[in-house]
């Protein structure tokens, strides 16, 4: 079951004009044209400055961040659509409460959790703006940076995807807001160190991370950008078609992507629309999860757009490359724990021994005290 919540705003009841009471039809016709007119001023008041743009977050158990995601796009965008995967709502409900009085933003609440393109899905179908913004609820769009975003996304007909210039809390770029897209060839050089090799030989050992490269002045074409922050057309989303819900989490923009430009879209890269990203806000506490879910994605990826590319037995490897880069990952992240885990053990062992202790000299003190006991 998926509910929807949509909050209407308390506008301001303006001063109705002086007028003296009359029975005359004339004139309460005449009163009832200003009291609309009145009417479609406020409602004109409350989107003023406002940009045609829907923007979409889907939320899981992102907690405080949440707050200051809303509070940044609802000061630049027409209407805001929550989706709220099925997270703890001790921590998802404070949240909303304080925005119930704002009628632009929308809660879209589902019952169970279908991964990132499934809620961006759900969002995207509660849309009423030409233009839309796929936001990660941990991230906190600057003033004026999606005006920036809308600017260049409107340049050229052409033009069907932009994103902005995401970035760290300490102001330093992230990987993946410019990059070009991950094929089997890039990733293995990138997996064995060749793109060192890249200055001489750039077409052949090149790396899909443009951030490492010196960032540009203007907007630029690139290949991919991330999903974190997507602003893209409507008619765009209607030609290409919805994100791939096959992918639960990562590789789900990358592939909508690729359908983008297959379609002929251009994407863009805007480095004066700054996004601030709080990086795995929702996910630190699952690693293993994630880690699990993002490598099956990008074996769906590999074999989606590539398997027509490359020789079987060539894919054959790609693929198991990928798995056995995931049994590195989660043999790291499962020693980590069993690393911290022995650590705690010792302290909560020395702190039960402690309380132990404690209930055996105050026993010892009561028996003392009835002269059960001799001290």
């Amino acid at each position: 079951m998926i509910s929807t919540i949509s909050t209407q705003v308390e506008r301001p009841i303006r001063p109705r004009h002086d007028e003296p009471r009359h029975d005359d039809k004339a004139d309460q016709a005449d009163a009832q044209r200003r009291d609309q007119a009145d009417l479609e001023a406020d409602l004109l008041d409350d989107s003023h400055g406002l940009l045609p743009v829907s923007v979409v977050v889907v939320n899981f158990n992102a907690g405080e961040v949440l707050d200051d995601c809303l509070r940044s796009v609802l000061s630049q965008a027409r209407q805001v659509v929550l989706v709220d995967n099925a997270s703890d709502s001790r921590g998802f409900e404070p949240v909303v409460a304080r925005f119930a009085g704002n009628g632009r933003l929308s809660v879209v609440r589902s019952a169970f959790n279908g991964g990132y393109a499934y809620g961006c899905n759900l969002g995207i179908a509660a849309c009423t703006e030409p233009t839309i913004l796929l936001l990660n609820p941990d991230c906190v769009a600057a003033p004026g940076s999606i005006e920036s975003m809308c600017a260049v996304l409107n340049q050229e007909p052409s033009v069907g995807m932009v994103g902005g210039l995401i970035t760290y809390p300490d102001g330093t770029e992230q990987g993946g807001g410019r990059r070009a897209v991950p094929t089997p060839w890039r990733s293995f050089v990138r997996s064995c160190g060749l793109a060192r090799f890249s200055r001489r030989w750039p077409k052949l050992f090149n790396d899909f991370c443009l951030h490492l490269q010196p960032r540009p002045t203007q907007p630029i074409s690139v290949e991919a950008i991330s999903g974190a922050c997507t602003l893209v057309k409507r008619e765009a989303i209607e030609d290409v078609g919805m994100m791939d819900e096959g992918y639960f989490l990562h590789c789900e923009d990358l592939d909508f992507c690729v359908r983008f430009r297959n379609q002929g879209w251009d994407i863009r890269f805007v480095p004066d629309a700054p996004v601030m990203h709080h990086k795995g806000v929702c996910s630190r506490n699952r690693p293993l999860f994630v880690e699990w879910h993002k490598h099956k994605g990008m074996v769906r990826f590999y074999r989606k757009h590539f398997r027509r590319h490359y020789p079987a037995g060539l894919m054959g490897l790609v693929v198991l490359g990928v798995w056995v880069r995931f049994g590195a990952v989660a043999s790291r992240l499962i020693a980590r724990r069993l690393a911290a885990g022995m650590v705690a053990v010792p302290a909560t062992v020395a702190r039960r021994r402690r309380v132990s202790d404690g209930k055996v000299a105050a026993s010892r003190r009561r028996l003392v005290s009835a002269g059960t006991l001799s001290s």
